[in-house]
């Protein structure tokens, strides 16, 4: 079967003329004319990314996954084949409906027409990793079940293994591998696909999600039905909606769409900066707008995190762009180790400004964070920058933000609506608000530790006591050592019995 696929990449590899990115290497360059004799008759019109493209959708849903994921990491590809691996759709046909039924029978432990009063077997949406349908519950509410595609693992883990294997590849050939670190992109994606596999834990990021916006007039997150969810099944709220890429019929609906457009940089900067915990793919595809003007998040399988620090230095470097302050920015990416330690910061100060100041020489409306972030990329070869993995699902999602944003409101600022929101999350992590906060996150560790200050203060203050407890503490460590040493013994001892045993019993 391994080899069956493998055979089958091969095939569709050379007939879309995608041989051309690997024999173009210097290593293997000699063979690019024996292939050329070889396949005389191949002759190609259409460019490269246009066959990237076609060939990933020949491939099947994985690669399609994999290219989308690819389209975002502009630091690897050039700007033509980013472009058009954007443009790839997760459209699969459904799989039968007597499979479905079947693999929520064996989940939940009874068949649809006991679980739902209705229950609608053509599906709703069909996705590579699954496939939802309508139905409804017996107290009446509306509800969407999401099921998990059949012997959809195997699959996946065939074509992983294709994959890593490929990225080895590209890592040896080619001189840039080892900082673009293609192993670890591989890696990445990976787990995000894992993690899809699991509705269970999809489940637990639209509960996580529904709760820091559970009065929020910008964002609706479906409920989760806990009792009828589980690793191949979820069940949640059914949410009614207009697709966000029907421009002209928000219009006709009256909804505002220039507000619309400020609300998703705001859910973004909220998400990233007050939570650390963000929807992360929000493509057109997994997003509705409610009658009264709300985003609707749907799909939560790919969720992004950010630790504290990061987010520190994220909001530091936004700040900075938009001010302008460059200088900042180059110290920001030093300090954070985003870049190599010994880098100059008046040449990282410089590059930085060659890229951005044509940019903010532009109208607000023309200004785009997104090749902001791409021009940096290019950049970033210069200064050996290593990619952080952390980080890639930050740029989708904030590409993916400023597209949908310029759809609705052409005129988007998008630095007006984001900067008040930076400087006063700024305020609360350096101000009185993050002193008292700490003062909170802090006070049970204090309320256990300060009646124990006394005898501490005490032991510190009196030489002999301090003695005795350290000696103490010798005589502690020296008895675990000999605890070790006798169940090291004693193991020994019943290994050698069983060992007596199985010969004489044989």
């Amino acid at each position: 079967m391994f080899l069956f696929r493998l055979f089958k990449i091969i095939r569709i590899v050379f007939a879309y003329g995608l041989d051309e990115f690997i024999l173009g290497h210097e290593r293997v360059r000699g063979l690019e004319r024996f292939v050329s004799i070889v396949l005389f008759w191949r002759k190609f019109d259409t460019p490269r990314a246009v066959r990237l493209r076609l060939a990933m959708e020949k491939l099947g849903p994985i690669f399609v996954k994999f290219g989308q994921v690819l389209s975002t990491r502009r630091d690897l590809l050039p700007v033509d084949l980013a472009d058009e691996l954007a443009r790839l759709q997760d459209k699969v046909p459904p799989f039968d409906s007597d499979l479905a039924a079947k693999i929520i029978q064996q989940s939940l432990g009874r068949i649809p027409e006991q679980l739902f009063r209705r229950f609608d077997t053509q599906p709703v949406a069909s996705a590579s990793v699954a496939q939802v349908h309508y139905a409804e519950m017996h107290d009446g509410r509306r509800v969407a079940v999401k099921v998990l595609r059949p012997a959809i693992r195997p699959i996946i883990e065939m074509d992983m293994a294709l994959l890593k294997v490929m990225a080895w590849l590209v890592e040896k050939l080619f001189s840039d591998g080892k900082r673009l670190r293609p192993r670890e992109v591989v890696a990445e994606f990976d787990r995000y696909l894992h993690d899809e596999l699991d509705l269970q834990l999809e489940a637990a990021n639209a509960s996580q999600l529904r709760r820091n916006f559970l009065n929020s007039n910008m964002l609706l997150v479906p409920e989760v039905f806990w009792d009828y969810t589980s690793r191949e099944v979820m069940v949640m709220e059914w949410m009614e909606g207009t697709p966000i890429s029907q421009i002209e019929k928000l219009q006709a609906e009256g909804i505002d769409l220039k507000k619309l457009s400020r609300y998703g940089v705001e859910i973004f900067f909220t998400q990233v900066f007050r939570d650390g915990f963000f929807h992360a793919d929000m493509h057109p595809g997994n997003i509705f707008v409610s009658a009264d003007n709300r985003y609707i998040a749907l799909d939560f399988g790919i969720i992004g995190s950010l630790a504290d620090e990061d987010r520190r230095y994220l909001a530091i470097n936004f700040l900075a762009f938009f001010q302008r302050d460059y200088k900042r920015v180059a110290i920001t990416h030093i300090e954070s180790g985003w870049v190599p330690k010994e880098t100059k910061v008046g040449e990282l100060e410089a590059a930085i400004r060659t890229v951005c100041e044509p940019i903010f020489d532009k109208p607000i409306s023309q200004i785009s964070l997104g090749q902001i972030l791409l021009r940096l990329f290019e950049t970033s070869r210069r200064f050996n920058v290593e990619i952080q993995p952390q980080l890639v699902l930050l740029q989708k999602t904030l590409l993916n933000i400023e597209g949908l944003g310029r759809q609705l409101d052409p005129d988007l600022d998008l630095w007006a609506t984001a900067m008040p929101f930076l400087e006063r999350w700024m305020n609360e992590q350096i101000g009185w608000r993050a002193l008292l906060r700490q003062i909170k996150q802090e006070a049970p560790y204090w309320a256990e530790s300060l009646p124990l200050l006394p005898r501490a203060i005490t032991t510190l203050a009196d030489p002999a006591r301090q003695a005795k407890q350290q000696e103490a503490n010798a005589q502690l460590i020296e008895l675990h050592r000999l605890r070790n040493e006798w169940l090291a013994v004693i193991a020994g001892v019943l290994t050698a019995i069983l060992v007596v045993l199985a010969v004489v019993l044989r």
